[in-house]
């Protein structure tokens, strides 16, 4: 059986994953469904999938943060107690994730290992570079898109899906959040 590969990814309504405004974390935009929707979902067992970049910003974030920070929301102080797979040619050890391996090579040829090998479903946060790789080959089976209510035209970094190939996407699911953030979650199909 195959693993369920989920690329989960953070929003603005413009595309953008990230800002260099003074917004804060989530926009500003976080509430208390929010936080326990993703530690919901971070309390499954399953195993993270990054690339170097993300996986070092995570790293680095939990490292410098405090308690109070949201960088220690429940959910994310979570998913850095889950297992984690690095794909990288760069990085070295030691890591500050409890159960981080790093692996070298092709994305596509470590993640569809992966997928065939795991007992637990797959999940990415972030990534994206490593994500548009995996869903053109085929290997993304769910994107989760949080879709905070915000527009970040002039303070906007990191557009999610720039460069990236064409896919339909079939909605399997939709909720809102604290009255304001969406989830939704969709099947991609290569367009052609």
């Amino acid at each position: 059986m195959t693993a369920t590969y989920t690329f989960d990814v953070f929003t603005s309504l413009d595309g953008f994953g990230a800002h260099s405004g003074d917004w804060g974390g989530y926009w500003g935009k976080q509430g208390p469904e929010l936080l326990d929707h993703r530690l919901a979902l971070y309390d499954q067992e399953q195993r993270m999938v990054f690339g170097a970049n993300t996986y070092r910003a995570l790293a680095q974030m939990l490292a410098s943060s405090t308690g109070e920070s949201e960088a220690r929301d429940p959910w994310v102080t979570r998913m850095g107690n889950l297992p984690a797979t690095v794909v990288s040619a760069t990085l070295e050890g030691p890591f500050g994730w409890p159960d981080a391996t790093v692996v070298s090579g092709d994305a596509v040829d470590i993640v569809a290992r992966l997928k065939e090998e795991s007992e637990v479903p797959l999940r990415s946060h972030g990534s994206l570079s490593l994500n548009r790789a995996l869903m053109a080959a085929g290997l993304v089976d769910l994107v989760q898109v949080t879709l905070f209510p915000v527009i970040t035209g002039q303070t906007g970094a990191d557009p999610i899906f720039q460069g990236g190939a064409d896919f339909d996407l079939e909605l399997i699911e939709s909720r809102t959040l604290d009255g304001h953030t969406q989830e939704l979650l969709y099947r991609p199909t290569l367009h052609v």
